[in-house]
């Protein structure tokens, strides 16, 4: 067994190992009070002190299988939806799909990273074998050319800046910053959406994204939120 996959056999028993909370009243309706997700509670926000985005859209989860590029890119590229790559959701719209609904809810994260384990089960939904949609919105008061999206995820993951794939990782991974890291892409004046979709084998599974600028440092001049418009 390799060091990656003992890591993660000796996470996935570690999160077996701990207490499930009681799910929070109305944990049906969202993602409740686990220790690092909560409802928003302002229309914007900023990215944090590192630059890293922790406003999100995230669906319920998705049955996939595979974590090769192959098995990545077959999952994310089948319309599970309508206008997957365009549709700007709201906290609360459903989908109907995999013969079931699935709902959207707007969190936000109190660390770097999005707990999408927490998400899930929270929820009383699958945490293995999934797909994980996320989108947020990074709103500019002026063009910003030559930034880089770096994202990290557990495990496989794909990524969107206005409509355009910009970045992908894969196979079996833990979560590590900057892991995977865009070419130099052009931030419009007003909305730009983002969009991630993180397919997960087993055990934790979690996200983090942010912005680097020209010089590869965090970016942090813009404004954060889950509807178009503003400036």
């Amino acid at each position: 067994m390799n060091i990656r996959c003992l890591k993660r056999a000796l996470t996935s028993l570690l999160l077996a190992a701990l207490p499930l909370a009681e799910p929070p009243a109305g944990a049906a309706d969202g993602p409740g009070t686990w220790p690092t997700l909560q409802r928003p509670a302002s229309a914007e926000s900023a990215p944090d002190a590192d630059g890293f985005i922790r406003r999100w859209l995230i669906l319920e989860p998705l049955p996939a299988m595979g974590l090769t590029d192959g098995a990545v890119q077959s999952s994310v590229k089948k319309e599970h939806f309508p206008d997957p790559f365009t549709v700007l959701p709201k906290d609360g719209d459903k989908v109907t799909t995999a013969g079931a609904e699935r709902t959207w809810h707007a969190v936000d994260t109190t660390q770097y990273n999005v707990n999408l384990f927490h998400f899930a089960r929270s929820l009383g939904k699958p945490t293995s074998n999934v797909l994980f949609w996320g989108v947020t919105v990074v709103n500019c008061a002026e063009e910003l050319k030559d930034v880089r999206l770096a994202i990290g995820s557990n495990a496989a993951s794909v990524w969107w800046v206005n409509g355009s794939e910009v970045v992908g990782i894969y196979g079996d991974r833990q979560t590590v910053i900057d892991d995977g890291v865009s070419k130099r892409l052009t931030l419009k004046k007003g909305t730009n959406i983002v969009r991630c979709a993180v397919v997960n084998g087993g055990g934790a599974t979690d996200f983090c994204a942010r912005f680097l600028d020209a010089s590869d440092q965090p970016l942090k001049g813009y404004s954060v939120r889950l509807s178009a418009g503003g400036n």
